[in-house]
């Protein structure tokens, strides 16, 4: 049985310490919080089905129950619009603007060219981007209103060439958004901006309703009942970025690290939700030591010091032999995000094979990829990043093959393929080539 080491007295939570663990006993460690879902499906599934069934109407019910407010029209006005940007100062406006440059450039170098390949002589294939028509961004509202997640979705929504996009965000009880989600919004060019969440938000986009219009995939992050929401829509009625669970973070550290740094690396993830999961690799028993006291330290500091503290059940700090076993046990965990702390980051960084996303070095924080580097802050968590990437350019199209055969194209592979669909015992198939070659003989 596993018992960890409790390092500090003055945390009211403390972070669990676990020295040396044998390999056996490393999943165990790295189990994610709880994020059952089942017994929300069938609350979700009633308020999914209802809103297909009954649209605006029982929509805007729901925002009533659910958010404390009744609206008239869903639909954001450009009134509403243009006081909200007023409200916005301009040091935030600028900072935004900033982060919006450093977003689009590096989601416009994802563009990929159109290749065209002759695979054998008279065979051309080529492979072709072509933007999702319809998507609908979900934006949480609640404690932390997360205008970066608009720049996060819409930017590349924008880039690819989606011909509409439809945005989503809760209102508060006045029926007002947080005016940087607007002008957020504004800024990017969404003119499609409902005043509408939680699971009757996802339902909307999914079904469509009289004022919002059916989209073909849905993103972006939100509790667990969007979760929930998100998950039964996408069994057949539309596509979703990707699973989803609350967020995470992983430090690796070394003696070269700076404890500070990394303590605030680690709160400020959780001070995410309650049900965060922040962990700390490191070969150092000094690192430990030095982290938990930087972590009382400002801890106490935080105005989201109670929903931090409550994140830090689900911690963990882990105490390995050597570098080795700290990138084995990373890549087993294949965490949501990814900070490597140590003297050889780039070596560390090339050989993880599975994240969302890194931070390499002691002065590249978290944050910066949440809000302003470049890359994108949507990304797998729950270890779904041993087989999913992050929101990218290529999340907003899809990948149509094509492929033109000439007569001697035809003559050239048409017999593998009649020897193959035989072989598979499809006669129909070899019977497509075959009345072809038959027909070319007397050409």
């Amino acid at each position: 049985m596993l018992l960890p080491l409790l390092y500090s007295t003055q945390l009211k939570i403390h972070m669990q310490v676990f020295e040396y663990p044998q390999k056996n006993e490393w999943s165990q460690l790295l189990e994610r919080p709880e994020n059952d879902l089942s017994n929300l499906y069938e609350t979700v599934q009633s308020i999914l089905s209802d809103i297909k069934q009954n649209g605006d109407k029982v929509a805007k019910a729901y925002s009533k129950k659910f958010d404390g407010y009744a609206a008239d029209h869903l639909l954001v006005s450009k009134t509403e619009t243009d006081k909200a940007c007023l409200e916005v100062g301009s040091v935030l406006k600028e900072a935004i603007y900033k982060a919006k440059l450093n977003i689009e450039k590096f989601h416009e170098a994802q563009i990929s060219s159109e290749k065209i390949i002759e695979t054998c002589p008279g065979v051309v294939c080529r492979q072709k981007s072509v933007a999702i028509e319809k998507v609908g961004l979900y934006i949480p509202g609640g404690t932390a209103p997360l205008f970066s997640t608009v720049l996060m979705l819409a930017v590349p929504a924008i880039i690819a060439g989606c011909k509409e996009i439809v945005l989503c965000t809760p209102p508060n009880e006045e029926g007002e958004i947080n005016p940087a989600i607007l002008y957020t919004a504004s800024l990017i060019g969404i003119k499609s901006i409902y005043k509408l969440g939680g699971v009757q938000a996802i339902g909307a986009m999914a079904y469509g309703t009289e004022s919002i219009t059916k989209v073909d995939k849905i993103f972006g992050p939100g509790n667990s009942y969007v979760t929930a929401a998100k998950q039964l829509v996408s069994l057949k009625d539309v596509a979703i970025d990707m699973p989803a669970g609350p967020s995470e973070v992983e430090v690796m550290a070394d003696e070269s690290c700076i404890p500070s740094f990394i303590a605030s690396d680690l709160l400020s993830q959780a001070e995410h939700g309650v049900d965060s999961q922040v962990i700390l690799i490191t070969d150092n028993k000094k690192v430990i030591a030095e982290v938990q006291e930087e972590l009382t330290k400002q801890l106490n500091q935080l105005p989201r010091k109670e929903i931090a503290e409550k994140a830090l059940l689900n911690s963990r700090i882990i105490l390995l032999k050597d570098k080795n076993e700290m990138i084995e046990i990373t890549n087993q965990y294949a965490p949501e995000h990814l900070i490597i702390a140590m003297r050889d980051d780039d070596e560390v960084a090339n050989k993880i094979t599975n994240a969302g996303s890194v931070f390499i070095g002691n002065y590249t924080p978290e944050s910066a990829g949440d809000y302003a580097s470049g890359t994108n802050h949507t990304l797998p968590t729950h270890g779904y990043a041993r087989a999913y990437s992050g929101v990218n350019l290529d999340s907003y199209v899809k990948k149509i093959t094509f492929q033109k055969i000439s007569p001697a194209g035809l003559k050239n592979i048409g017999p593998s393929i009649e020897i193959m669909a035989a072989a598979e015992q499809l006669d129909a198939h070899k019977n497509a080539v075959t009345i072809r070659l038959e027909a070319l003989k007397n050409k």
